[in-house]
């Protein structure tokens, strides 16, 4: 019998009520340190005291009006993320696979603007995850995701990750962008090197056709910048942007360049949702926080530290984790015993990660967290690793591991 929820997930059975900084509780009162942030959602921790207080003074206000009227918070946030960036207009949408949808959009309209209708398709890389709607997955072109949905959604060709000679080879007269994240999340934490990046600008400028970038996992310093692209001087003509800007709250955005959204018109796009009151000063909050004075540079050498960390646990168990990957604190623990032993012997030692392809665990901390919460982490990872090898779980690396 089907349950009263939709049975989409393979749910861990354990349930919280309550989050405190980097910490869940159980409402037995068992603690867990949140080293999955949400997938990367939770980025200043849980019940931050900025937005609560934040949230708690709109709720009291107002919530919801529409975009058929000004909307205050969404003309300060897209001022702001407009300074801070290199676009020109946002789009503020609920969610990460909304705000991609606006992107594929945005860029089929540009051409059509332009003249050249007849450039729809956008390449992609292979191992991408860009969301759930039926356009994304498309663009993300794994075959679990796409599996029982009828025909795929047209106009996504996809190339080898980082094969710049596929992509030139795969660029046509239908081209009208090359889409990718600066750092592959659910693909592995795999990421494109800064000369990579600019090289790919560098094709799409030769073609005359967009670079999208997809920054709904790596953006809002989770990477210590304040968006992945940033140390490689190169920038998108649009980016799609959600996860860490509502620090938990639904929010989503597509930010662009004048002449990328110039076909965007008005009635060409909408949200009954998106960008409403309640989102905006959430978003507004996160963005206070992180823009302070000094915080991405402490996320940058934060990050660090815990790379390093998880480097020695590699040497010390190099039968369950053969590397580690990412930057800042997006970060993945490539395995050798399947994935999904590790995550599981990490919620024996009340740790939460995540799981992603490649047979990686995502190591993904809220970006407030302290150097006392990192080394309790890394005490649980290497007491899980040693349970993992007394069963000699290192010795079933052939086994899938899990995304």
């Amino acid at each position: 019998m089907i349950t009263p929820v939709l049975p989409t997930y393979a749910r861990v059975n354990i349930e919280f009520e309550r989050g405190e900084g980097p910490y869940l509780f159980t409402p037995e009162g068992e603690r867990y340190l949140d080293f999955g942030s949400g997938i990367a959602v939770n980025l200043l921790g849980h019940a931050h005291p900025r937005l609560v207080a934040a949230l708690g003074e709109q709720a009291g206000k107002l919530w919801h009006t529409s975009n058929l009227y000004r909307v205050p918070g969404q003309e300060k946030l897209a001022e702001r993320l407009v300074a801070a960036t290199f676009a020109d207009s946002v789009f503020f949408t609920n969610s990460g696979a909304e705000a991609m949808e606006c992107a594929i959009k945005m860029a089929r309209k540009y051409h059509s603007a332009s003249g050249h209708p007849e450039r729809y398709e956008i390449i992609t890389f292979e191992g991408a995850f860009h969301g759930r709607t039926l356009a994304t997955i498309a663009a993300g072109g794994q075959k679990k995701h796409l599996e029982g949905f009828g025909p795929k959604v047209e106009g996504f060709p996809q190339v080898p990750h980082g094969d710049m000679d596929a992509l030139k080879a795969a660029i046509g007269e239908k081209t009208a962008a090359v889409l990718l994240e600066p750092v592959q999340g659910e693909g592995g934490i795999r990421p494109f090197s800064n000369e990579q990046l600019r090289a790919i600008r560098k094709i799409c400028d030769e073609a005359g056709i967009l670079l999208i970038f997809d920054e709904v996992q790596t953006g809002m310093g989770r990477t210590g910048w304040l968006f992945a692209h940033e140390p490689s001087g190169v920038t998108p003509d649009i980016m799609g942007v959600a996860k860490g800007i509502g620090g938990g709250f639904p929010l989503g955005a597509c930010l662009a360049t004048e002449e990328a959204a110039k076909g965007m018109t008005a009635g060409s796009h909408g949200s009954t949702y998106g960008g409403n009151p309640l989102a905006m000063a959430v978003g507004n909050a996160v963005l206070d926080v992180v823009l302070e004075e000094g915080f991405l540079e402490k996320v940058r050498q934060t990050g660090i530290k815990l790379k390093q960390k998880l480097a020695m646990l590699a040497d010390e168990h190099p039968s369950i984790i053969e590397g580690v990957r990412g930057e800042g604190l997006l970060l993945g623990l490539k395995c050798k015993a399947p994935n999904g032993d590790l995550i599981g012997a990490l919620y024996g030692e009340h740790l939460l990660t995540v799981g992603a392809g490649d047979n990686v665990v995502r190591v993904i901390p809220p970006l407030i967290v302290t150097d006392a919460e990192i080394d309790e982490a890394i005490g649980a990872i290497d007491r899980a690793c040693a349970k993992l090898e007394a069963a000699g779980a290192g010795d079933t690396d052939k086994k899938e591991g899990v995304a």
